[in-house]
Order: C-alpha cells, then structure tokens, then sequence
C-alpha cells in the first residue's frame, strides 16, 4: 500500500462502450492503491466555453432555454461547445455570444474553469468575461437557438437569481459569482489567453483522426 496521496491510477486497460457526435462512454480499468483494480467509467466530453457579457450598466445577458434532461427551460449563460478540433476557446466563445444573443465584446478575459463533474467526467467548461459589447446581426443555427429567450438582468439581480436556486446551471452559477468578485472584490481575472490545464482532448483527438482517416 503506497503512501496517501503517492499512487499512481495507471489505467490498466480501456473499452469503448459508445461514441458519438459530443459525446464518447469508456470504461477503464485502473490500477488501484491496494492493489486490486476497479472499473471506471468515463464520459468524455468536446469541452465548451460560456460567456458572463457585461454591459456598461453592469447588465448580464442571459438566455432561457429549454433543456430536455430536466424537462424544462432554465436560465444559461450564452454558451456552446468547442466542436471544432484546434479552435482557439476564445475564438468560439465570440461565435457563440453572435449566435445566441447576437452580441460582440472588444475585451475578453477568462473569469472561471470548471470541471462539471470531475468524477464521471472530463467536461469541463472556461468562462469569460466579455466587455465593451456591441449590437450585431444574431445568427441563428438551429430550431433549438431559435426558441430560446435572451433577456438582460443587471448582474446583482443574477446573482441573487443564483442564491435563490432560481439559476441552477452550475457554469452560470459559477461564472456569475466570478463576476460578482471581479466587480467587487478588485480581484482581476486571467488573459483571454490563460493556459487552460483541463481543456478536453480524448474525444476531439477522436474526431480529427476520424476525419483524417
């Protein structure tokens, strides 16, 4: 038995048990601490970016969205996964704040990562806080985008929205905290650049081979 905190998982062993467009199910088998191993399923994930767009009036844009899992529309931060081998994060979270809510921003800066849940999967999602926004033409991809709400809130009304479990997508909650301290707290979020560690990449690695074959 290795010290706590010293063994190393080495995954002794992997099967595909689904892979499709944004999404991939494996089980591993790893090496565990003492000794035996244990089945490990993982769902991996493209990644996504989502977008805390700030006005000059300290207004956050929101979207209502239906969302099929809870069987219900719940309020988001614009967003939208990185499905794109290679693309820059950044560069998609300017993609997605046109499409969804037909916006521009002339200052980006990473507010917040989040691992979405760490023990099942590798999704993980980088928000952003974009700044000095301009109006532009939405365009809109699909009947989904089509149908959802965009409204703007000023950020303290989010925030408490977040409190009050009135926001309970768990990105939105965390990236309109971020922001909140940002404001108040003289706290300065990272370059539009910043290394992101946890970035998907077993399934957008898939793709691009499945492309390339």
């Amino acid at each position: 038995m290795s010290e706590p905190g010293t063994h190393a998982f080495e995954v002794l062993s992997t099967e595909d048990k689904y892979v499709g467009r944004i999404i991939a199910v494996r089980l591993d088998q790893v090496a565990m601490p003492g000794g035996g191993k244990a089945g490990r399923e993982v769902v991996e994930h493209l990644g996504a970016v989502a977008i805390v767009a700030l006005d000059e009036e300290e207004q956050v844009t929101l979207i209502h969205q239906y969302r099929h899992p809870l069987a219900r529309r719940i309020w988001e931060l614009p967003a939208g996964l990185i499905d794109q081998a290679g693309e820059d994060p950044v560069e998609t979270a300017r993609r997605e704040l046109v499409e969804e809510v037909g916006l521009a921003a002339g200052d980006w800066s990473v507010l917040v990562d989040v691992a979405v849940s760490p023990g099942f999967t590798d999704e993980a999602v980088r928000v952003y806080l974009a700044t000095d926004l301009t109006t532009v033409d939405r365009v809109v991809e699909g009947d989904e985008e089509a149908d959802l709400v965009a409204r703007r809130f000023p950020l303290d009304e989010a925030v408490r929205m977040a409190l009050a479990g009135e926001i309970v997508n768990g990105t939105a909650v965390a990236g309109l905290l971020a922001a909140k301290a940002v404001r108040t707290a003289a706290l300065r979020p990272r370059p539009a650049d910043a290394p992101w560690r946890d970035l998907p990449t077993r399934l957008p690695n898939r793709q691009a081979g499945e492309q390339g074959d």
